[in-house]
């Protein structure tokens, strides 16, 4: 399985001779090769995975995705408070 960001596009140009796109991500802008989406226009997001744009997808779909990007976030936090917790038990258990 494979993990894909939506971005949005900015700006595209060639560079030696390939499809570029400048797509910013959460306020970055970073270059991504068009190879595989030409027809991707500036205003759309398109999903990239390792400096590639694999598809064009829409805005609310992209919504989506930041969504589920924000759930994982949370759950990651969570599970470190919740480790944290625990070594601070352990360790107050170690002490008696």
């Amino acid at each position: 399985m494979c993990l894909g960001i939506p971005g949005k596009l900015l700006e595209k140009f060639e560079k030696d001779g390939q499809p570029i796109g400048k797509v910013e991500f959460g306020g970055i802008s970073k270059e991504i090769g068009l190879s595989f989406v030409p027809e991707a226009e500036v205003g759309q997001y398109v999903l990239v995975h390792v400096g590639f744009a694999l598809n064009v997808i829409d805005e609310e779909e992209a919504k989506q995705i930041f969504e589920y990007i924000d759930e994982l976030e949370e759950g990651a936090k969570l599970e470190r408070q919740e480790i944290d917790a625990d070594r601070v038990a352990q360790s107050g258990e170690d002490a008696t």
